[in-house]
């Protein structure tokens, strides 16, 4: 995968020349988006080009720009405007609102750099320090909850940290089952250089093709076969970060109880306790086979039940993918606008409406990876478990045609923006026992409040949720929610109505699960999007205990201000 950003989108997501597929039935397509949302016709909302955005002017002295050349080269500092633009924001939907209206304000780099090694990136730690400079650490910008945002806080300007020059395999250990890469290596590259050894990491997050090692464990990431390969916390082992009090290399032991293990810390520090320069993480020997397929259930809660019982019983599946009601619905009925079914398909959806199998119904995919005859043996076993609460197999096809296409929907994004209609996720995690009291609070207050902000009086919102990742404990609960867009009289009102219409439907949903008893974040990270809402999750002397962690390795506080925890 690329890492020359003039062949990515500034202000979307992706390749610059890669669309999402619609079969070449737009038309259909769009009109199908429409009357789901209540709309005749959907509103043109074209993005703001690039040489009309006004920037900020660059914020540093001829002194500091010479002593950034001096650290990493002068052909690896960046002060045009596309390069300073790109790396302002991430991709959560207020970043693309600001990035598309233009409305960047002071949340811009004044330069942006590239360090070669760890201790290129060392030494920009301690210019920073030096010359009251603010850092931001950027992988591959795809942080969804503000966390790339180039915010300076109270100092005098702010680079932008980019690592994508640090992609290097530096040592596997065959015997261990280990290896140690440099953070900014991509989730292609870095599979690439595993798996020409046999071996993989296994971490698949929908941003996989555009998100860094150093952003999954920033961000504690879970990939979709967490289920076999584990969230960022299960397979980091050590990590070296550069900190504004020097080089810090965690433990990396097999086991130890020295303490508490301090790469907890870093997991889910977002960059504010220093930039991660490299991981040791746990590898797995490629998978001989694979093996994904379909169930429906007639209900989200029998659907639930089988993926507890799969978890508990810990049968060995890499995936486990339960998408409620309406998001089946939406899946199919949006896969049928793109490509109609034939006369056999149609016969099927019918055979399986009258074995009771019609509107309400839930679509589990469950996913198996491993030896050969690992995966053979855990399909019966998985077949047996789902059939036990209902479950219909519905084949190999569904499983098939998820995993070919499971990085290809945030490129729907923008031709959605385009048209006025937003889409935007949150989600979250609880226990078994509390997961369908709390599905249902959020998913009442989503539609609550986007029925309360609704742009006109007849627009109608589409609210999905799935459940992704699942323990013995808990699960995880994923939102999607697609609307119509609250846009301006005219361009000079800007991005404001739009940016007021998620606040408020962001507010009523993380209040529903603090409330209701689920996490602000499974996997997304805090940012400057949830951080409003930590100190009620962490309680005042869990806060109190991160904060002076981060006061004691970043007291000047130039490490990513203002994600995270409150700033002095």
């Amino acid at each position: 995968m690329t890492i020359e950003r003039r062949k990515l989108r500034w202000n979307g997501w992706g390749l610059a020349h890669a669309t999402f597929e619609l079969g070449a039935r737009d038309q259909a397509v769009w009109a199908y988006i429409a009357a789901a949302l209540g709309r005749e016709h959907l509103t043109p909302s074209p993005a703001v080009p690039l040489p009309e955005i006004e920037l900020a002017a660059p914020r540093l002295g001829e002194a500091t720009l010479a002593a950034l050349h001096g650290v990493v080269g002068s052909e690896h500092v960046k002060t045009d405007r596309y390069e300073r633009a790109f790396h302002a924001r991430g991709k959560s939907y207020l970043d693309l609102l600001a990035l598309r209206a233009g409305e960047l304000g002071e949340q811009v780099p004044d330069a942006v750099v590239y360090p070669g090694d760890a201790e290129e990136v060392q030494a920009l730690v301690d210019l920073a320090v030096t010359h009251d400079l603010a850092l931001v650490p950027y992988g591959g910008g795809s942080s969804v909850v503000g966390g790339v945002t180039a915010m300076r806080g109270s100092h005098a300007a702010v680079l932008t940290v980019d690592m994508t020059r640090m992609r290097r395999l530096l040592t596997l250990d065959e015997l261990s089952h280990c290896a140690t890469l440099e953070a900014g290596v991509y989730g292609p590259d870095l599979e690439q250089q595993l798996q020409a050894r046999g071996f993989t990491l296994g971490h698949y997050p929908q941003s996989f093709e555009f998100s860094t090692l150093g952003g999954w464990v920033a961000a504690r990431s879970a990939g979709q076969q967490s289920n076999r390969y584990g969230k960022a916390e299960k397979w980091l082992l050590g990590a070296r970060l550069a900190t504004p009090r020097g080089a810090w290399h965690t433990e990396s032991f097999p086991a130890s109880a020295a303490g508490p293990n301090t790469n907890q810390l870093v997991l889910g520090s977002e960059g504010t306790l220093g930039i991660i320069t490299e991981a040791t993480v746990r590898i797995h020997p490629v998978p001989q086979l694979r093996d994904y397929r379909g169930y429906l259930f007639k209900s989200f809660a029998e659907g639930a039940a089988a993926v507890r019982e799969i978890v508990q019983r810990q049968l060995p599946v890499a995936m486990l993918r339960l998408s409620d009601a309406p998001e089946t619905h939406f899946l199919q009925t949006f896969s049928a606008a793109q490509h109609p079914p034939g006369a056999a398909t149609r016969i099927g959806s019918r055979v399986v409406a009258w074995r009771g199998y019609g509107e309400g119904r839930c679509l589990l995919l469950v996913g198996l990876e491993g030896d050969r005859e690992a995966v053979l043996d855990a399909q019966p076993l998985t077949r047996c478990v789902c059939a036990r609460h209902g479950g219909l197999s519905i084949g190999q096809s569904p499983g098939r045609k998820w995993y070919a296409r499971r990085f290809m929907m945030p490129y729907l994004r923008d031709p959605l923006l385009d048209r006025g209609v937003a889409v935007e996720t949150l989600e979250t995690a609880t226990r078994w026992s509390n997961l369908l009291p709390l599905y249902h609070d959020i998913d009442a207050a989503i539609r609550e409040a986007l029925h309360r902000n609704a742009a006109a009086a007849n627009d109608r919102a589409i609210v999905m949720c799935h459940v992704s990742h699942a323990y013995e404990d808990g699960a995880s609960l994923y939102f999607t929610m697609v609307f119509p867009q609250r846009l301006a009289d005219s361009p000079a009102a800007s991005a404001a109505p739009a940016r007021a219409q998620w606040l408020a439907v962001k507010q009523a949903a993380t209040d529903a699960m603090v409330h209701g008893g689920g996490t602000i974040s499974h996997h997304h990270g805090v940012g400057t999007d949830h951080a409003p809402w930590l100190a009620r999750e962490k309680g005042p002397v869990g806060l109190a205990a991160l904060t002076a962690v981060k006061h004691s390795l970043d007291p000047g506080e130039a490490m990513n201000p203002g994600k995270l925890l409150p700033t002095s």
